[in-house]
């Protein structure tokens, strides 16, 4: 008998990742440390999050996205110190407005989520991410709206975020 957790699936099994739809993604960062950068007031009072190295490679990466997977659309995104928020949507829009069906590739965001952990983590040259992701499915207009104010939103409330780390033990080394 093992004395580690037991780990309950994370990934819904009767759903298949690859078809269309909006999922809602939280990576957070090995042992949730500050990695990423710091949460700051701007001139006009807005918080907005500072990047470090580590979060300027995580950003690069994540803008590439559809570059990498042409029918993924990276809708809405927020780098946090030690957690990031992404929204994909699967399916492409054709030139008349209708959803295109995905690539058939299976597991579609399991397999991206992978590549910017592993790619994000060999160009810092060391382990940036926890293991696995939490990822929703959004099920209709009106979570979508809630999801993408939370993600625009999620700087200002950082101290409020159950991701909130207050001591400085935490930061990115340098």
């Amino acid at each position: 008998m093992s004395n580690y957790p037991i780990r309950k699936p994370n990934r819904l099994k009767s759903f298949d990742y690859s078809q269309n739809a909006a999922y809602f993604i939280t990576i957070c960062t090995k042992n949730r440390r500050a990695l990423l950068g710091v949460v700051e007031d701007a001139a006009i009072g807005v918080p907005h999050v500072k990047l470090s190295a580590c979060g300027e490679i995580t950003k690069q990466y994540i803008e590439s996205i559809p570059t990498a997977t042409p029918d993924v659309f990276v809708s809405n995104f927020v780098i946090m110190p030690n957690h990031i928020h992404l929204i994909l949507v699967v399916g492409n829009i054709t030139d008349n407005g209708t959803p295109r069906a995905a690539s058939p590739t299976k597991a579609v965001i399991p397999k991206i989520i992978n590549s910017l952990k592993g790619l994000s983590s060999k160009k810092a040259r060391f382990s940036l991410w926890q293991r696995s992701f939490h990822d929703h499915i959004i099920r209709n207009e009106t979570e979508y709206i809630r999801i993408a104010d939370y993600i625009e939103n999620n700087p200002a409330a950082w101290e409020h975020d159950c991701h909130f780390i207050s001591f400085e033990g935490n930061k990115e080394e340098t």
